[in-house]
């Protein structure tokens, strides 16, 4: 590839980057109540575990509950923000009535696709920190021993794995344009419930346990935990690290082939322009 040509597929990366900022000031009410929502939730869920003592009427390590709760709360905040931006973007497109000049225009797939991640972890990082920032006015958190390294590093595989996954669910608005933002939802529903972001998954049942091993949110969240919490180096990290960045980077490519395969098919069948 040409230095000519990459040229232009990065200003096309960057035209959906600045495309979906642009839909962000436009919706920006919808935006602030997604962020509440997020907020809220993080809240309610620490205070669960602050409140852990009075509910139980023992005494607790809460200091322990609550951290353990809001790492999981956060990480899975930006894991899941990564994945509705990429496995919504068919949605956005016909909500927006621009899916055909879009998937017209002469612009390659990957491109479209590495645009919207690039946005996507922009956008995760940022609605992610604005949260830590506030709930740590209600918080005393304490993260002197923490390994922030490690826990970026973490944070990164996991976004990789997270990107896969996401253009993977992109697949199902394509084929079922009446259900399938519906059931790209469902998909999150299920990944929060397997992948151990309250609780271990060693508390699931036996049957659910080899399927949650499956997630790579699973091994994300139990090694930013570690990272976070317990200060474990960043050396140990390593093996689940690389393992992370290559499932993560054979689903992306795998995906990206079903992504292609099924566009075709949604255009020879007429459904781009169709909504529920």
């Amino acid at each position: 590839m040409s230095s000519q040509t990459m040229l232009r597929e990065m200003r096309g990366a960057y035209a959906f980057v600045e495309r979906n900022m642009n839909l962000i000031k436009r919706y920006w009410g919808w935006e602030l109540v997604w962020l509440i929502y997020s907020l809220t939730n993080a809240l309610a869920i620490t205070y669960i575990g602050n409140g852990m003592s009075a509910i139980t009427g023992q005494s607790i390590d809460t200091q322990a509950v609550v951290k353990y709760l809001l790492v999981g709360a956060l990480i899975w905040q930006y894991l899941s923000v990564i994945f509705y931006a990429i496995s919504e973007m068919i949605a956005w497109e016909r909500w927006e009535g621009t899916i055909e000049y879009t998937f017209m225009a002469p612009v390659s797939r990957p491109t479209h696709l590495v645009g919207t991640t690039l946005f996507a972890i922009g956008y995760g990082v940022v609605r992610t920190l604005a949260i830590l920032v506030i709930v740590s006015a209600f918080f005393r958190l304490d993260l002197t021993d923490a390994n922030v390294f490690g826990a970026v590093l973490m944070l990164l595989a996991g976004s990789v794995s997270f990107v896969g996954l996401g253009i993977w669910a992109a697949v199902l608005p394509l084929l079922y344009p009446e259900r399938g933002a519906q059931m790209t939802n469902a998909v999150a529903a299920i990944l929060l419930l397997i992948s151990g972001v309250y609780y271990p998954i060693d508390t699931l049942p036996q049957w659910l346990q080899p399927i949650a091993k499956c997630s790579p949110a699973t091994y994300v969240i139990e090694g930013l935990r570690s990272c976070l919490i317990d200060g474990r180096q960043t050396r140990s990290l390593l093996p689940t690290i690389g393992w992370l960045v290559c499932i993560g980077l054979v689903v992306i490519a795998i995906g990206l082939v079903t992504f292609g395969r099924v566009e075709t098919y949604a255009k020879r069948a007429g459904r781009l322009k169709r909504s529920g």
